[in-house]
């Protein structure tokens, strides 16, 4: 299937398209979100970034149309869970964790007005803590309970702000009532581990974390990485009550293509294998950013290889200029059949540059499992 595009913006509104999430309701049509990230994008009483549009796919992709906007909703998720669809992320850019919760595909939702109603966690006045923080990372079902993970970006210093939590709740709970819902402990990055003579930035931490679950049923917290070790991930224990997270210097740093750029990690239900959508750095070093995308995969969790590269610029743009004006990038992915199905945020023909992202597009990778063969990883029935 060619891509689809849901939305192209025009750069010069200096409004820019973000965090896309992709999931199919439970009546059978695929529903997708964005926000809106920019200096001129819509903002809220605080001044800040705060709006999501919800679109439908009655025909597998092949054509979308636009049907509501969510205000104060902001870095979500969608996920189906016992019959509805629910959006889980914040009020705003480093606002309150929020929920709501569509019986109707995505028509119409609930507000978050209060704790019985899908406010969870409050978060501080404008940029007071706690400025709770996230992405379209996996809602997970395990053991009996939900997962997300977030971060409290402390005082907004991105990067050595980022003190990484997890949320659960028990699978049969309300999960608009805050009191469904715990929270672990919060963990930073600890600098301090970096080797003598190693100058300590600013921009050093971990963000946008996924809930996964290990072979052995353990929890943990698989994290994008900013530090001084270049293609590393990080991985975070949590307890059995989701209580606490924990990190383990001498083993929670892994080697991890597409270190550098948010990820969601999903674990393949027929053929057990762990996998991820990735900037990954090409053998090609006109794409060694974000104007590439690749499928990696993975057995255990901890050892990850590229087996097959999705996107690449084809613009015909120098290979300086594909790097400044090409992005493929913040993915969201889902299994449906033998196909993974994905949203992508894409700077393309025509971005200011590789970050200011002007299309959500959908693209579909067709019988993906007899490219895990390449990895060692079994394809499946």
């Amino acid at each position: 299937m060619n891509p689809t595009d849901l939305r192209i913006q025009d750069p010069k509104t200096r409004t820019y398209l973000g965090s896309p999430s992709l999931v199919r309701a439970p009546d059978g049509a695929l529903v997708a979100t964005h926000d809106y990230f920019g200096a001129g994008c819509p903002r809220n009483h605080e001044r800040e970034e705060h709006l999501t549009s919800v679109y439908r796919s009655e025909d597998g992709g092949r054509s979308w149309r636009s049907v509501t906007h969510l205000s104060n909703a902001y870095w979500g998720t969608l996920f189906t869970h016992m019959g509805a669809l629910y959006h889980l992320g914040v009020s705003q850019q480093y606002g309150s964790i929020v929920i709501r919760r569509s019986d109707d595909g995505g028509h119409t939702w609930t507000h978050p007005a209060d704790e019985k109603s899908g406010w969870l966690f409050t978060g501080g006045v404008y940029h007071a803590d706690p400025n709770y923080h996230g992405a379209p990372v996996p809602v997970l079902v395990h053991g009996g309970r939900l997962y997300r993970a977030f971060e409290n970006c402390l005082g907004t210093v991105w990067g050595e702000g980022f003190a990484s939590f997890m949320i659960s709740a028990d699978e049969n709970a309300d999960l608009l009532l805050a009191s469904s819902w715990t929270k672990s402990n919060e963990v930073r990055f600890p600098a301090s581990v970096a080797p003598a003579g190693t100058k300590i930035i600013r921009d050093w931490g971990w963000l946008e974390g996924n809930a996964v679950a290990a072979p052995d049923g353990s929890m943990w917290n698989l994290l994008r990485l900013h530090s001084w070790m270049p293609g590393k991930a990080a991985l975070l224990s949590l307890s059995p009550d989701g209580n606490e997270l924990r990190f383990d210097a001498s083993s929670g740093f892994i080697d991890f293509p597409g270190h550098h750029a948010k990820f969601t990690v999903r674990r393949d239900p027929a053929t057990g294998a762990y996998l991820s959508l990735v900037n990954a750095t090409p053998t090609d070093p006109r794409y060694a950013g974000r104007n590439a995308l690749s499928l990696s995969a993975s057995a255990d969790l901890r050892h990850w290889t590229v087996v097959h590269e999705m996107l690449r610029d084809d613009l015909g743009l120098s290979p300086e200029e594909s790097l400044k004006r090409t992005g493929f990038q913040y993915v969201d992915w889902q299994f449906d059949g033998e196909d993974l199905i994905y949203l992508v945020r894409a700077a393309y023909d025509g971005a200011p540059n590789f970050h200011d992202s002007n299309r959500i597009r959908f693209y579909r990778l067709e019988k993906f499992r007899s490219l895990l063969a390449s990895a060692g990883l079994p394809r499946g029935s």
